[in-house]
């Protein structure tokens, strides 16, 4: 990778977007991650015009963004930043087009892809992201799902099941980013819950609600990402983590375990436990196993090999690690924190290094160049 060139580039790049019509910063942002995904792809495939390859890159980038801020907008109309505890307020329309989105006539992942994109206001970018998916074989398959329900008939919504799913990422991708796109999905999710007595419905709300009562301290006030294990514990939630719980030991106590429930079960041990080193990790991995048997997901097993770690220690947590494919997004950070408790400081830099070039966005990619950083520091001051 030729770092000098990307640099040499880097401000006619910003340049051409700018007169293009994008405003400053936007384009600066688009140009930084046009820069991060060159670092991660031309080694491999190299372009026979870099500066064309940024250009395109980048400008398609800020298109994305500035869709995603539109939608915001739109959304904020509605919705206050904090999702409100208690009753759900009146239903509006939304919700609504999450069910009609959700049509029979699509397969559930095709259902969900569209949601995402015509109502929920994610890029194609970010729900093939959450797919694990190039963006190309996104694009496509919400095209054909546009074609699928384009003569269709509407009187027959989908079911909660996929809209469920649709929530699960919308708040996800709000819980990575965008506060306001957590709390509208919360907000959806507590109009489903008033409307559908399932207690995976509430199994969700109760684990979006667990989760977003740590949004303050997961980040640094320079923007870094602050580990759970690290985080300010008094600057969580309380109120909606109690009502998290709450709503969660109702669902269990209807003995009907699903995927929702087990997750927001763990999210739930995580919160009660008054500092990291007092969280009950055996507990955990009971849970990721019942969770592994609902899902059979290589990602909850990659989690689950984080919690063995924690649970029986390292080399336990290497062991079951052994057994997924090294593919896996994140697989390099998980064994990267494995080695390093494992004492195995040289290992760990590499494989944080490793997972930096690899991370979905540039705060990871911070995060993790700067652990790197650290071990190798460390290693060379013994």
């Amino acid at each position: 990778m030729d770092e000098v060139l990307l640099r040499s580039l880097t401000p006619s790049v910003l340049g051409i977007l700018v007169r293009r019509g994008a405003d400053f910063a936007a384009a600066e942002d688009a140009v930084q991650e046009a820069l991060v995904e060159a670092v991660r792809t031309w080694p491999a495939d190299p372009p026979r015009d870099p500066k064309g390859w940024l250009v395109t890159v980048a400008w398609r980038r800020f298109l994305d963004a500035t869709r995603a801020d539109t939608a915001r907008r739109r959304r904020e109309d509605l919705v206050d930043e904090e999702p409100p505890p208690g009753p759900a307020p009146a239903v509006d329309d939304t919700l609504q087009l999450y069910f009609l989105c959700a049509h029979p006539s699509l397969t559930p992942s095709s259902a969900v892809a569209l949601t995402l994109r015509a109502v929920g206001g994610l890029t194609t970018r970010q729900i093939a992201r959450a797919y694990l998916v190039p963006e190309a074989t996104m694009a496509q398959r919400i095209s054909r799902a546009k074609r699928t329900v384009s003569g269709a008939r509407f009187e027959r919504p989908g079911d909660v099941a996929t809209v469920l799913r649709v929530l699960y990422l919308v708040f996800n991708e709000g819980y990575s980013g965008d506060v306001d796109l957590a709390a509208e999905a919360i907000r959806l999710t507590r109009q489903l819950a008033a409307r559908v007595d399932h207690p995976e419905v509430a199994g969700l709300l109760a684990l979006m609600l667990v989760h977003h009562a740590r949004r303050a301290s997961r980040t640094a006030p320079d923007g870094s990402l602050v580990p759970l294990a690290e985080q300010d514990r008094g600057r969580w939630d309380t109120g909606a983590i109690a009502e998290g719980v709450r709503i969660l030991q109702g669902a269990l106590a209807r003995d009907r375990l699903g995927e929702f429930q087990a997750q927001a079960a763990i999210a739930a041990l995580h919160a009660d436990a008054p500092t990291a080193e007092q969280t009950d990790w055996v507990q955990i991995v009971e849970w990721y196993d019942e969770l592994v048997l609902l899902t059979d997901s290589p990602v909850v097993r990659l989690n689950r090999a984080v919690a063995v770690g924690e649970a029986d220690g390292p080399r336990a947590g290497l062991a079951a690690l052994a057994a997924l494919d090294d593919a896996l997004p994140r697989y390099s950070a998980v064994a990267a924190y494995l080695h390093e408790r494992d004492g195995d400081l040289v290992a760990a830099a590499r494989l944080y290094a490793e997972a930096a070039r690899k991370a979905p966005d540039l705060a990871e990619r911070d995060h993790l160049t700067r652990q790197a950083a650290r071990l190798n520091s460390a290693h060379r001051s013994r």
